[in-house]
C-alpha cells in the first residue's frame, strides 16, 4: 500500500470521478504530460510538494509522475484538502498523500516532515512552509536540494525575505510571478471562488451589499470585479497610492479601513498581511457583519483580538463561527479566517489551474535541467515557457492570433524610421 496519511480511503472512487472532471478542464497540462510520459524529464527525481489537495493538484501530481518523478504530496492549509481526492490519490493513482481536511497544526506539521522524510530533490510549495521547515528543522537535507517552485503571492514575498537575508539555500522559481499565473489564477480564479465560498457558506444575497476589499493586487481586483458583477457596492482599501488609484479608476470607492467598517456588510481580506481587520475596526462594524479571508494565511483578521472581545461565540453553519460583542451585536467569521474559497468551495475552477500548474510542471523540468547552474535567489519562470502556455492555451480554445509581417518585425527592430 502506498504510504498515506489520509480520512478515508472509501473516499477514492468519488475522488477518482472529480479528478477525471477537472482533468478534462485542462488541455495544457495533458499536453505536458503526454510529452513527458515520452521523454521521462523527471525519471529518478524525489519531488516533495506541499501544496493544497485538490482535484487540480491531482492532475499535477500525475502529470509528473508520467514525467518520471517520485512524488509525494501533504497539504498547504489544514482546510483545504477534499479528502476524496486525497484518497484516490493514494489508492487510484499511488501517489503517497498525507493530507486530512480540518488536521489540527500537529498534523499539518507532522505531514511536512512526511514530504521531508524522502528526501526531496525538488520542493513544491503554496506559501513557503515547505521550504521554510526545510530551512529550520532539515537543514540536513539541503544539500540535496536541486531547487524549489512557489505558487503564492505570500510564500514569493517570504522566500524574497530569505535571499534578502542570505539564508535562501537553493534557487527557487516563483511560478506566482508567472503571467500567465497571476494575470489568470490570482484575478479570475481567485475572484470567482473567493465569492463561491462565501454563498456556499452563507447564502446571502451579495444584491445591494457593500463588499469590502482589502488589497487591491490581481487577488483583489478578482475579488472586487466579481462581487460587483453579482450586484454588490465595493469598497477597496489599499496601502499603496498606485493601486489605490486604480480601483478608483475601476469606478470603486477608495478609502482606509477604518471608515470601511462602519458601511460593510461583507469582509475580503486579500493583502498577504497580517491584522489588516483588528480590534478598532471590530467595535465599529455592524450587526450581522460578515468576514473571511483570501490570502494565504490566516492572520488577515486578527481572531485572537476578536475573541477576547467576544462575550460568547458558537458554530451556527458549516464554517461559519458567530462571536458576540458587548450589546449584543454579532460578527460572523467565515473558514476560521482561512482561505475560504478551499474552505467551504473547491477552489479555483479547473480551467484556470491548468495554466498555473503547467507552470508548475515546466519550472521543476527547469530546475532539473538547469539547476546546478543558477545561483541561491528566487527567479521568475523564463519567458519562454510562460509564452509558450499561452499558447497551448489559446489553441485548447481554438483562438487565433496574427502573426507579425516581415516588414512589421523589422519596423519594430528599427530605430530609423520615425515621422
Amino acid at each position: 500500500m502506498t504510504e498515506h496519511d489520509v480520512k478515508d480511503l472509501d473516499l477514492a472512487a468519488a475522488g477518482k470521478l472529480r479528478i477525471e472532471w477537472a482533468e478534462h478542464a485542462m488541455p495544457v497540462l495533458r499536453q505536458v504530460r503526454e510529452r513527458f510520459a515520452k521523454e521521462q524529464p523527471l525519471k529518478g527525481v524525489r519531488v516533495g510538494a506541499c501544496l493544497h489537495v485538490t482535484t487540480e493538484t491531482a492532475v499535477l501530481m500525475t502529470t509528473l509522475k508520467a514525467g518520471g518523478a517520485e512524488v509525494i504530496l501533504c497539504a498547504s492549509n489544514p482546510l483545504s484538502t477534499q479528502d476524496d481526492t486525497a484518497a484516490a490519490l493514494v489508492r487510484e493513482y499511488g501517489v503517497p498523500t498525507f493530507a486530512q481536511k480540518g488536521e489540527n497544526h500537529a498534523t499539518y506539521y507532522r505531514h511536512i516532515a512526511a514530504a521531508l522524510a524522502v528526501r526531496p530533490q525538488v520542493t513544491m510549495d503554496d506559501g513557503a512552509d515547505l521550504i521554510s521547515t526545510l530551512h529550520g528543522d532539515r537543514r540536513d537535507l539541503l544539500p540535496e536540494v536541486i531547487g524549489g517552485t512557489e505558487e503564492t503571492t505570500t510564500g514569493v514575498i517570504r522566500l524574497r525575505a530569505m535571499e534578502k537575508d542570505g539564508v535562501l539555500a537553493f534557487p527557487v522559481i516563483a511560478v506566482n510571478d508567472a503571467d500567465t499565473k497571476h494575470l489568470f489564477d490570482n484575478r479570475y480564479g481567485t475572484g470567482q471562488s473567493t465569492m463561491d465560498g462565501v454563498l456556499r457558506a452563507t447564502n446571502v444575497l451579495l444584491a445591494g451589499k457593500i463588499v469590502v476589499v482589502a488589497g487591491y493586487g490581481m487577488c483583489g481586483r478578482g475579488v472586487a470585479a466579481r462581487a460587483h458583477g453579482l450586484g454588490a457596492q465595493v469598497i477597496v482599501t489599499e496601502t499603496s497610492p498606485l493601486r489605490a488609484l486604480e480601483a478608483v479608476m475601476d469606478g470603486f470607492r477608495v478609502m482606509p479601513m477604518a471608515r470601511a467598517a462602519e458601511e460593510g456588510d461583507i469582509f475580503v481580506t486579500v493583502t498577504g498581511n497580517t491584522s489588516v481587520v483588528r480590534s478598532e475596526h471590530f467595535v465599529t462594524m455592524k450587526d450581522g457583519a460578515i468576514l473571511c479571508n483570501a490570502g494565504h494565511f490566516n492572520v488577515e483578521i486578527d481572531l485572537a483580538a476578536l475573541a477576547g472581545m467576544a462575550q460568547s461565540r458558537r458554530a451556527v453553519r458549516p464554517f461559519v463561527e458567530e462571536f458576540t460583542l458587548r450589546g449584543g451585536r454579532r460578527l460572523y467569521v467565515l473558514g476560521e479566517g482561512r482561505l475560504i474559497n478551499l474552505a467551504a468551495a473547491e477552489g479555483h475552477p479547473a480551467a484556470v489551474m491548468d495554466m498555473s500548474f503547467a507552470n508548475q510542471a515546466l519550472s521543476v523540468e527547469h530546475l532539473v535541467k538547469h539547476g546546478s547552474t543558477l545561483d541561491r535567489k528566487v527567479y521568475g519562470v523564463p519567458r519562454a515557457i510562460d509564452l509558450e502556455i499561452a499558447r497551448l492555451k489559446l489553441a485548447s480554445m481554438d483562438v487565433h492570433v496574427d502573426e507579425l509581417t516581415p516588414e512589421q518585425d523589422a519596423y519594430l527592430s528599427s530605430w530609423t524610421q520615425g515621422t
